[in-house]
């Protein structure tokens, strides 16, 4: 039996980053609109025969336009495909290698950038780079004072993030930045952005340390110590499991999943010991370090991880999540080269759809077996409450929506309960599609496969399940279950 009862509110969100993070630090602006003449030798991944080729057929969103997209010849469109993939290449032979080359960008492709994400409706968090750094370790902010005055021209919404997994920098350029020196690097870019008018109220956030081992925590403490005052939200990254973990069973262990609430208890406590009720947000998040696993990280399976972090995240108060990623080397992205979504897009999207900020607690009875001495009972049936999102037109507000992780290898049967049972309730069950299992790279939703059709979402159709039928899942699969007309107090304010 299921039971919900009261209530917490939280503002949970989910983004995606759009590119490698780890590349942020060794990215520099120049405010001209192309460089083609003033590239000098080296490699330059990112922007070498870009522009000529590609910024033709480039989708010329712009707002003021009205956001637009630009019909361009299929032959270009496959430019842009192969231009992606061959990128993707090169980053993953700078991951593995360990050797990254410097990029720049341009002010037109900060255009584009600013443009695409406007237009989407997203908000850009911009990553500068911290290791462009001084003889004596400072850190050289020659060309950030551009890159701010010029979006500032712009009058660009755009928050700021310095540096990536800082604790990491002694290891991937065998220099070290302390965490006395982040810290004054912090309060520098706060006061520069506070010098220009157009940002001097600009969100920043930071210092987006790594998975919280010793290392990270100890910068992480004194970096709270000295600057914990100076960033809006604390940032921070985990990662579930080694990259060279290559069976689908590993996704499906519960003792990998309650890694996150362990790791969110040790980052809340140094914030909290510094700041208490400083905002606290997962900067990063992907199923494994080392740019994830092939056909693994991007299939069905990853989806446990993902889905378990909104909802254990949002119960333990983070506000943020933030999901590896659009594009990026490896295999975690939430798209693939042609920019089809993976399933882990499709989670999200209906994540999104149907799950507002406000949490519910919730109350099960008969889901636990007995203890028995020395063994650990882990639940391999996740069931999390939220009030429906208010941005939903389908539901009225005191809907609620359960999403349900069903790990076991049977099928499991939730009977709801109280001022439940009379209720009808409408679902979303999210089941790989195909041959494949828990390996697929398609998603069905009710049966039928969710695909893009002219660049457009499909109709996410529920179905209906009459009022007090029992909620039967299927082995190893996540649905999503909105309570129709329930009127719930705490989810009508």
């Amino acid at each position: 039996r299921l039971f919900i009862s009261g209530s917490v509110s939280f503002r949970t969100g989910l983004q995606a980053t759009f590119c490698c993070r780890k590349r942020s630090d060794f990215l520099q602006f120049n405010n001209q609109k192309n460089l083609a003449k003033f590239r000098g030798p080296g490699p330059d991944y990112y922007l070498k025969n870009y522009e000529d080729d590609i910024v033709r057929s480039d989708i010329a969103l712009d707002k003021q336009n009205g956001c637009k997209v630009a019909n361009h010849p299929d032959i270009m469109l496959e430019l842009q495909r192969e231009k992606a993939a061959s990128t993707q290449l090169v980053l993953l032979k700078e991951q593995l290698s360990n050797i990254y080359s410097n990029i720049t960008i341009t002010a037109r492709s900060l255009d584009k950038l600013y443009n695409f994400v406007d237009c989407a409706g997203l908000h850009l968090i911009f990553g500068i780079n911290a290791l462009h750094r001084n003889p004596d370790n400072s850190w050289n902010t020659s060309s950030i004072l551009s890159l701010l005055k010029y979006s500032a021209g712009k009058k660009y919404n755009i928050s700021w993030e310095l540096g990536n997994e800082p604790n990491a920098y002694r290891s991937m350029v065998g220099r070290a930045v302390n965490s006395t020196q982040l810290a004054q690097d912090y309060t520098k870019l706060r006061t520069l952005l506070q010098s220009v008018r157009y940002y001097h109220r600009a969100h920043l956030y930071g210092p987006n340390a790594g998975r919280p081992r010793k290392n990270a925590i100890l910068l992480l403490d004194g970096f709270m110590k000295n600057a914990g005052s100076v960033v809006d939200a604390v940032t921070w990254q985990h990662y579930y499991m080694d990259g060279r973990v290559n069976k689908v069973e590993d996704f499906l262990k519960t003792r990998l999943l309650d890694t996150l609430a362990e790791q969110i208890t040790k980052v809340t406590k140094v914030v909290n010991t510094h700041t208490p009720g400083k905002k606290v947000w997962l900067g990063g998040l992907g199923p494994a370090w080392a740019g994830g696993i092939n056909n693994l990280s991007d299939t069905y399976a990853a989806g446990f991880l993902w889905v378990n972090t909104l909802g254990m995240a949002a119960v333990q108060g983070i506000d943020v999540v933030l999901r590896h990623s659009f594009f990026d080397y490896g295999y975690t992205h939430l798209v693939d080269q042609h920019f089809n979504p993976l399933p882990d897009y499709w989670f999200s999207l209906v994540f999104k759809r149907l799950v507002g900020p406000r949490v519910l607690a919730v109350r099960v009875a008969g889901l636990q077996r007995k203890p028995q001495p020395g063994r650990v009972i882990r639940d391999k049936l996740r069931i999390y409450a939220h009030c429906t999102s208010y941005d939903n037109h389908n539901y009225v507000r005191g809907a609620i929506t359960i999403y349900i992780i069903n790990l076991h290898r049977s099928r499991k049967k939730i009977k709801l309960a109280g001022t439940l049972r009379d209720k009808t309730v409408h679902q979303y069950l999210l089941q790989p599609y195909g041959t494949d299992g828990l390996r697929a790279k398609h998603v069905q939703l009710n049966g039928e496969k969710l695909l893009m059709v002219d660049n457009e979402f499909p109709e996410l159709r529920p179905k209906t399940l009459r009022a007090g039928r029992t909620i039967a899942m299927p082995p190893m699969t996540i649905g999503f279950y909105v309570i129709k007309n329930m009127n719930a107090n705490a989810c009508r304010r």
